[in-house]
């Protein structure tokens, strides 16, 4: 089992940590959803094709976690890999506003996605190797109130930019941010980082001395005979699935009525919800622990079908803005207790990690095809069936939480917290 870090971490270290996660909040996804509305809009792209292009980047990265999560276990460059995935990220987001042909517009967004199956695990796993397991989960939270204050702060420069500048310039703030973030991660001191403890393992346990592939093979083996394990699996996948293509169909849905106002309306719809997720997030994680996981999950899994019915009722660009909020909801709940219920799920099986990859992967898959799904029937049938598609879908997965879905979180240390409290 993982021992706790005897020398804490230096304040340099955190500090550069947190800096770390606000600006990655914006280089994580590229330039987002305002690719969509500069190829629709600037490009003159048809939805179809924009479509294709927003689901790149996703089948990417899923196609990248197992090999990037294997090299970030096998390496102790943690950092190194964080500031070559950035600049990959500010080289292509630069370039695009200079070419912009199909086929070098999906070459970009496939880097983009290897760089995007890179970010979470090495943070995640330089965070670990920082503070140690008992620590862990306060930091992941602290890690979480930055991420979103970052993409606040980057869609408030975003909207700004594009409105006063122009939608390239969009870009050039990516770009810009992406050295940034280069920056801080050297400000992380490398002798500060355990990366025994960052990889998961006993320290000082080299990874030749375990089973190597056999370990491998039969933790998926394990995964695959754990059946609340799977279904969880499936209920995120069908929550990706629903909820990855819906705000770029509105951001497409606010520039066929107002193209000089769409960018703005876009960043309004950003930043409202992520002002919404940081507060649900931390009542979340304090909600889990006194209610249990379930209850609380399906909160966040509700709001995603209103969320997709909602937005067939008006196309009335302030309406939007405030149906967005409910992303807030469910992406808050869903950010914080994914985590949480597989550490119930694999609790004692030396698999955490290899798990999350796993169900990240299949996660990843559900938005890359939420992209390419809504695309092509928004082109051949309208955004209102559209979003009434991907609420369906939704509306699924909620049904599959309640019915199939135990709790997960009830266990002797909650049942002593709550004695406590008492």
């Amino acid at each position: 089992m993982p021992t706790e870090k005897i020398r804490p971490p230096s304040r340099q270290s955190l500090r550069a940590l947190d800096a770390l996660n606000v600006l990655l909040a914006d280089v994580r996804d590229g330039v987002g959803p305002y690719l969509a509305i500069y190829l629709l809009t600037a490009q003159q792209w048809d939805p179809a094709s924009v479509g294709v292009a927003m689901s790149a980047m996703g089948i990417s990265s899923v196609l990248a976690q197992t090999p990037c999560g294997m090299l970030i276990d096998a390496l102790k460059q943690k950092r190194l890999l964080i500031a070559l995935a950035a600049l990959f990220v500010g080289a292509g987001c630069a370039a695009l506003t200079r070419v912009s042909t199909f086929d070098f517009v999906i070459a970009v967004q496939a880097l983009n996605g290897v760089a995007a199956a890179i970010f979470p695990p090495a943070v995640a796993a330089i965070t670990l190797g920082l503070v140690g397991p008992k620590r862990f989960a306060v930091r992941t939270g602290r890690n979480e109130a930055f991420n979103h204050a970052g993409n606040v702060g980057a869609a408030a420069l975003a909207g700004a930019a594009g409105h006063f500048l122009g939608l390239q310039w969009i870009f050039f703030l990516v770009s810009g941010i992406a050295v940034a973030s280069v920056i801080s991660v050297w400000f992380i001191r490398e002798e500060d980082i355990d990366h025994d403890l960052a990889r998961g393992a006993v320290p000082h346990v080299s990874p030749e001395q375990g089973d190597g592939q056999a370990g491998l093979f039969s933790g998926f083996r394990a995964l695959l005979h754990n059946r609340i394990l799977l279904i969880f699996a499936l209920s995120t996948t069908l929550f990706h699935f629903a909820n990855a293509a819906m705000l770029p169909l509105a951001g497409q849905l606010l520039s066929r009525h107002d193209e000089a106002g769409a960018p703005l309306y876009m960043t309004a719809c950003i930043i409202a919800a992520q002002i919404v997720m940081i507060p649900v997030a931390a009542a979340a994680g304090i909600l889990a622990e006194r209610w249990g996981r379930k209850p609380v999950l399906c909160i966040g899994f509700a709001a995603l079908p209103i969320r997709g019915f909602l937005y067939t009722l008006s196309d009335d660009s302030w309406f939007i803005v405030v149906v967005q909020l409910l992303d807030g909801i469910g992406a808050g709940v869903l950010g914080v207790l994914w985590v949480t219920v597989v550490a119930d799920l694999t609790q004692g099986s030396g698999n955490y990690n290899l798990a999350l990859g796993a169900i990240a992967t299949a996660q990843g898959i559900g938005a890359a095809f939420s992209h390419l799904t809504a695309g092509y029937v928004v082109n051949g049938w309208g955004y209102q069936t559209g979003f009434v598609v991907l609420a369906v879908i939704a509306g699924f997965a909620l049904a599959l939480l309640l019915r199939a879905m135990p709790e997960t979180g009830w266990s002797h240390e909650m049942e002593d917290t709550r004695l406590a409290e008492a």
